[in-house]
């Protein structure tokens, strides 16, 4: 191929890069790759897995040159400063209506910002968020473009091509403008938060509640992976349990790890923009705060030995509460998922997104971190009434919930007796107590502000009309 022009480049030959490379390759494309460690994109065009199709050029100028024009290039490096400086790289050698897609995890904001800048230079600039991690970016993972309709034109047979496929169906579809292909991602990811703390949470209730070794856990995982929790994550949370150390065969690796999970930040930038936007995650703001709790490993050891509990062993029915774990997780999952839907037609409003949240349940069907059966019904309940406003709304999910409300109360109650920390499910219980109740008690609240701080408050029999009130008898105060 050293006479013709590559389809699509490549910037960051990592993990990611490379398998999305050997994607487009095996769907005919030829990719101009480029990294800083020149050899890295060497060795991967002259290796036999791009079979011919790959190049890769020694400079950033190189692969300009070596892609047909209009050209486009994807970049697949950390998000921050790393993509603004291959931005600037790129730029004094690429031509008005040229393409650059960020297809790593930077914030909204800055997919804004790089819009606005390349635009001006009458570039084109795709944010774009791809999820499946080594095995859905060599095979077919979810991707969520966002930008100008006709920057996604210029990709979209190569990005049908390299997808996932659910039903005949690519998991991938221009989300809208701006930013909105990266605003999906994260909370994508927010709601990965989430999902991940509530099953770790069964896994806790069962390991120490239950006195289960990791090996009856992966049988139990594996079950449910069969039935309504069939999902990426509950399945490879079954592989994970099964797998022994290598050094010791008779151990189980996950009982090797240290009890302590960092993050990359999608999941705080989920929480701080729900917020902002005042729409309650409190299952990704729970699953934020425990990630942050278990870095202070050493301050729990420490208290652990000062600050008793109640006995974690459970004394009941083993296999009923396994059974309300179940349906209660399945309950959690929905509630998380609920609150993801709803933080994004918040944002499709407040940001002019225009999504249409069929089309993202549809996508993240299959690739994607986050796929689960349960993803068929929710676009189902967005493709019978586009407006929803939640999905608990909608009459599969209130009477999937509702028969599920005991479990999930059965759960929360468990770890509470057992000393055990279930914040997971317990935000979903909230959540869902205080989203079906008809009354909440925020009216003390506005009395309580307008008491110390004159803020004003509401009459039911006064609608629109703010009052205040001197609450204290100033008489009584002298």
């Amino acid at each position: 191929m050293t006479d013709k022009q590559c389809d699509i480049g490549i910037v960051g030959a990592g993990t990611m890069g490379a398998n999305l490379a050997f994607n487009f390759a095996d769907h005919g494309y030829r990719v101009a790759l480029y990294d800083e460690d020149e050899l890295k994109a060497a060795e991967l065009a002259q290796g036999k897995e791009g079979a011919g199709m790959l190049k890769a050029g020694k400079t950033v100028r190189e692969l300009a040159d070596i892609l047909h024009r209009p050209r486009a290039v994807l970049l697949m490096v950390p998000a921050g400063k790393p993509v603004d400086d291959v931005i600037a790289a790129l730029v004094p050698y690429f031509d008005e209506a040229d393409l650059i897609i960020d297809g790593g995890n930077s914030h909204f904001s800055d997919t804004n910002r790089r819009e606005k800048l390349l635009t001006a230079k009458g570039m084109l600039f795709m944010g774009m968020g791809i999820s499946g991690g080594e095995y859905g970016a060599r095979h077919g993972p979810s991707i969520m473009p966002g930008g100008p309709f006709q920057s996604y034109e210029r990709v979209q047979k190569i990005l049908e091509a390299s997808a996932a496929r659910v039903d005949g169906d690519p998991c991938v579809a221009h989300l809208g403008p701006g930013s909105s292909g990266h605003y999906v991602k994260m909370v994508h990811n927010g709601i990965e938060y989430g999902l991940l703390q509530l099953i770790s949470e069964t896994y806790d209730i069962m390991k120490r509640g239950l006195m289960m070794n990791a090996y009856e856990l992966a049988e139990i995982y594996s079950k449910w992976n069969s039935g309504e929790l069939n999902s990426y994550l509950v399945e490879i949370t079954s592989d994970i349990l099964r797998y022994r150390d290598e050094k010791d065969p008779n151990l189980a690796l996950i009982d090797l790890i240290l009890d302590r999970a960092r993050q990359k930040g999608t999941g705080k930038w989920t929480s701080w923009d729900a917020m902002e936007l005042q729409v309650p995650t409190p299952n990704v703001d729970a699953a934020v705060m425990m990630r942050n709790l278990s870095d202070h490993l050493d301050e729990r050891r420490e208290v652990s030995e000062v600050l008793q509990g109640p006995e974690h062993r459970f004394e009941g029915n083993p296999a009923e509460l396994v059974d309300h774990l179940r349906s209660a997780l399945f309950a959690a999952t929905v509630v998380t998922y609920t609150q993801g839907m709803a933080l994004m037609r918040e944002a499709s409003k407040s940001y002019g997104y225009g999504l249409e949240l069929e089309t993202v349940a549809k996508i993240w069907r299959g690739g994607c971190i986050i796929r689960a059966a349960v993803l068929e019904p929710i676009r189902a309940a967005f493709g019978r009434r586009p407006e929803l406003p939640n999905l608990l709304m909608d009459d599969y999910f209130s009477r999937e919930i509702g028969s599920r409300q005991k479990s999930l109360r059965s759960v929360v109650k468990t770890a509470a007796e057992l000393g055990l920390p279930a914040p997971g499910f317990s935000a979903s219980l909230a959540y869902l107590d205080a989203y079906r109740s008809a009354w909440l008690p925020a009216n003390l609240i506005q009395a309580q502000r307008d008491y110390f701080g004159a803020h004003t408050y509401e009459r039911k029999d006064m609608p629109g009309k703010f009052l205040h009130t001197e609450w204290k008898d100033t008489e009584e105060d002298t």
